[in-house]
């Protein structure tokens, strides 16, 4: 259990608050609601982008980490699709520190041509290695525009193309600063070694004076329903074929995703699941094989991804992958698959209740949800899904027409 509490100041920043006194330290943890699926078809990869900007300096402070080093503490954060999340911990007698600094820089942001050049020609050479340069780096670059033809989660955080970053300038980083990083779009958790009267008088202090505007209010172009199969075949500088198969499936906070979760964990988690028992071990079709859930807020997609074993046909590892979703569809999780997979998830959340960062973090995202609390009940949803309703899941989802498959060959050299 993570308890909590709640407040909502009068510029629209949600603060969540966390007492934990058996540590003496603290986290710090902003969430700011807005990812890659919020940006211009047309200028893609701000969000992104601006997870490195905020590190750029703001108007009272030149250089982020440097205050934050000397107080024994340590940042980072990351950029979705959906969210841009940024995090401190630091001990708790320096707590103010960090709101110092995460209220100078949500205040405003130095907005330097230098500082803009600079991390545009990181983003940039990220873009390079990551995604042009490295084998099957390209690969959700063409599998998201074959999933969603209508939907933002066509491109990959980074972006669609590298020109798109290239082009950015001042007043396009201007405006996305003053549409999305407000306290109304945001949602601060503070947790540790504090006293929840003390956090609120620092949060009015730090942050109740920056203005705040209406919070954002999304209208995204909804996915249709697929009603055929779709395929794409691409070659590369890779050592291997590999297979990628997306099939659509229900939003984050849906019943869908639950139980897509645990059939991806039956499907994939750990040496005695299916397919390592069943295409890797017992039959070496793959030499290397998973499957996992994007768990998008909007509606995500379940992906078997692998690479077929030297001498096995692309023709013949996708049918042995069919094979086995087959008997999803058909046959009952025995009892002992079913609760080796609940057993592993409900140990995994109680252990992420042991790193304070990672409640923080947690809080923030349920927060986003709909409730924070709902993190206290996650485990639940788990636990009370059935063999028959895993069963009538994998029918809805592994059907040929809800199917994309990106086939990755390596290029031959003769």
């Amino acid at each position: 259990m993570v308890n909590f509490d709640r407040y909502i100041l009068s510029n629209g920043l949600r603060l969540l608050v966390h007492e934990d006194h058996t540590t003496p330290m603290a986290a710090v943890n902003i969430l700011y609601n807005v990812g890659a699926r919020d940006e211009d078809p047309s200028k893609t990869g701000f969000a992104h982008l601006f997870e490195h900007l905020m590190f750029g300096g703001s108007v009272n402070i030149p250089t982020y980490d440097e205050p934050l080093q000397k107080v024994g503490g340590e940042n980072n954060a990351f950029t979705s699709n959906d969210i841009t999340n940024y995090y401190i911990t630091l001990p708790a007698v320096n707590l103010e520190t960090a709101f110092w600094l995460e209220s100078d820089r949500m205040l405003s942001l130095a907005f330097s041509e230098k500082s803009l050049e600079v991390q545009k020609n990181v983003v940039c050479e990220e873009f390079k290695q990551r995604y042009l340069n490295q084998p099957y780096g390209d690969a959700w670059l063409k599998l998201r525009p074959l999933a969603y033809q209508v939907h933002p989660y066509s491109w990959p955080t980074i972006g669609k193309e590298l020109a798109h970053i290239e082009q950015i300038e001042m007043q396009d980083v201007r405006d996305f600063f003053a549409r999305f990083y407000n306290p109304a779009n945001a949602i601060m958790v503070v947790g540790g070694d504090i006293n929840k009267e003390d956090v609120l008088a620092l949060t009015e202090k730090w942050f109740g004076g920056i203005p705040g505007t209406s919070s954002y209010s999304r209208n995204l172009p909804q996915e249709p329903r697929q009603t055929e199969a779709r395929r794409m075949t691409t070659t590369g500088d890779v050592p291997l074929d590999a297979l990628y198969m997306a099939f659509h499936m229900g939003k984050r906070d849906s019943q869908d995703y639950y139980e897509g979760d645990l059939l991806s964990d039956i499907l994939s988690r750990g040496n005695s699941s299916r397919l390592y028992h069943q295409l890797i071990k017992e039959n070496p079709v793959f030499s290397d094989l998973n499957a996992y859930l994007t768990g998008s807020l909007d509606e995500g997609l379940f992906v078997v991804e692998g690479k077929p074993s030297e001498g096995v046909t692309m023709d013949e590892a996708e049918k042995a992958v069919w094979s086995e979703l087959e008997k999803l569809k058909t046959d009952l999780v025995t009892d002992e698959e079913l609760t080796k997979v609940k057993n592993k998830i409900e140990s995994g959340m109680i252990f992420s209740e042991m790193s304070l960062l990672d409640k923080a973090m947690n809080l923030a995202f349920f927060e986003l949800l709909g409730d924070a609390a709902n993190l206290n009940t996650e485990a639940q949803r788990y636990l009370c899904i059935d063999a028959e309703q895993l069963r009538l899941r994998a029918n809805a989802i592994f059907t040929k027409e809800n199917s994309s498959t990106l086939v990755y060959l390596a290029e031959k050299n003769d």
